[in-house]
């Protein structure tokens, strides 16, 4: 029992890099079970882009300029684990060619591609722990399963994050569970609006009802310097959960609670704030997580001429593999982004406020991975996004409501 206390808090510190510590990640990580030597990959692959821009070209908002491309990419991964200290780590390079280079004005051919991951967890004593997970990318646009803008982009951007924590089992049912953490979204782009700094302190109180079962309660204060004309804000989380695991295979992470927000020189309040991730194994071939996220943004709210103080944003995702053969893994997903931003003031003399922004997200993948020898993968993916956006002022509306298909073959190779 004193052992299994706070094992689920620090399953929660102790996430794989290679997941990239996404929403999916709310719920404890198992995979990292048994040490792994060091292990290189690498892979090659030919892509197609149908709508690549991310803005209205020339005036006009129907534009879509499509595109073929070739990414490579090198990485490598580590994992040690001793009855005292754990440690997980990432790596991978690489860079995107576009053969028909985009035509959105101040684009490249050619952009870089970087992630690095480590996580680290140390059990000082039985009632003593310490962790620290940290994560960094330089990449294309941003992933939704990360949890932060819908904007799209060309040009790399730089997201990071270090999330260092210290646990503590008081009594056999009562621990807790205290950290620190900073993360940062820098657009390299001409126009940095959107780049955002984000501190954040926070304190969970575990209490193990059952073997299954721990209640949780958060208290989260974290503070937002922002860039350009977006105001800084300082936000108050408070949060009742659960976590429960159903079987050896699945496990569920629940909170819900409210968000207490001050903006600079804008409009406060108070919101409700929710999050849930599960993962599960249904049998030996099949396996789904899942993750949803109700909460006041601060990311992707300015325009070159106007600034939004809210951003209500519903984040849901969903993601499957099933094993057809020892050879054959095919990959599906889903992932639906809804923002609804408020309080819009202009940045420049002008009358009145901008309208308020709608976005819808629909975003749908397949993909497969084929084994053709020891060490040698055929993979493949498509991506098909349908976005919908009302509301703004001049094009922004336009150049977010859009249609995009992107597919791609490849070859991975692990050794």
């Amino acid at each position: 029992m004193k052992k299994q206390l706070i094992t689920g808090a620090f399953a929660l510190a102790s996430l794989g890099a290679a997941s990239a510590q996404g929403l999916y990640d709310i719920a404890p990580n198992d995979d990292a079970q048994e040490s792994s030597p060091l292990k290189w990959n690498a892979g090659v692959t030919y892509g197609y882009d149908d709508n690549v821009s991310p803005t209205v070209l020339s005036g006009n908002p129907g534009h879509e300029d499509d595109v073929s491309y070739l990414s490579a990419y090198v990485g490598a991964s580590l994992v040690s684990i001793t009855p005292q200290t754990t440690w997980d780590v990432f790596a991978r390079v690489g860079g995107t060619y576009y053969l028909d280079a985009p035509a959105a004005a101040g684009t490249d051919d050619m952009y870089g591609q970087g992630r690095l991951g480590i996580n680290w967890a140390h059990r000082v004593s039985e009632r003593l722990r310490f962790s620290s997970r940290n994560y960094i990318a330089y990449e294309l646009e941003p992933d939704y399963d990360y949890g932060f803008s819908v904007d799209r982009q060309i040009g790399e951007y730089l997201h990071y994050q270090s999330d260092n924590a210290v646990g503590y089992r008081w009594s056999e049912r009562f621990a807790t569970y205290t950290g620190f953490k900073v993360r940062g979204l820098d657009y390299q782009s001409s126009f940095s609006g959107n780049d955002r700094l984000i501190y954040s302190v926070y304190n969970q109180f575990r209490y193990r009802a059952s073997e299954q079962t721990v209640w949780t309660l958060d208290y989260t204060y974290s503070w937002t310097d922002s860039d350009g004309s977006a105001s800084d804000s300082t936000n108050h989380f408070i949060a009742a959960g659960i976590e429960h695991r159903f079987s050896p295979n699945s496990v569920l992470a629940l909170k819900a609670g409210v968000q207490m927000r001050d903006v600079d020189n804008g409009e406060d309040g108070d919101s409700p704030f929710f999050e849930a991730a599960i993962r599960t194994r249904v049998n030996e071939q099949f396996s789904v997580r899942a993750f949803a996220r109700y909460s006041v943004e601060d990311y992707g709210t300015s325009f070159p001429t106007y600034t939004y103080d809210t951003n209500n944003t519903l984040r849901i995702g969903l993601s499957a593999d099933y094993i057809v053969s020892p050879d054959l893994t095919l990959h599906a997903g889903v992932n639906y982004i809804t923002t609804d931003m408020e309080d819009g003031r202009f940045v420049v003399p002008a009358f009145g406020s901008p309208a308020d922004l709608d976005q819808d997200l629909l975003n749908l993948y397949l993909g497969f991975s084929y084994k053709v020898n020891e060490g040698v993968y055929v993979t493949g993916s498509y991506n098909w996004t349908d976005s919908d956006a009302n509301g703004g002022f001049g094009p922004a509306a336009a150049s977010r409501t859009y249609e995009r298909n992107r597919a791609s073959i490849g070859v991975r190779v692990e050794f």
